[in-house]
């Protein structure tokens, strides 16, 4: 496994708090870390909707502020 410190790390935020991830972290890797859902998951990046066709080729820059929204079914 790498290090994060390895291949160097940027600071976003996620859902208003601080996260340093790896250099490179798509949208898609970002999610896969924070749930597990296969359905229901929305995702901005900078305040514009990232569609998720576009997850894995949306790299993540120091400072992007992302918002991950999950739907909760309830009755």
């Amino acid at each position: 496994m790498t290090d994060i410190d390895d291949i160097g790390s940027i600071e976003v935020s996620v859902n208003g708090d601080r996260r340093d991830v790896a250099t490179g972290t798509t949208v898609a890797d970002l999610v896969a870390t924070l749930t597990t859902a296969a359905k229901g998951v929305a995702v901005a990046v900078d305040e514009a909707v990232v569609p998720r066709g576009a997850w894995a080729e949306t790299v993540l820059d120091a400072g992007s502020r992302v918002e991950v929204l999950t739907a909760v079914q309830g009755g």
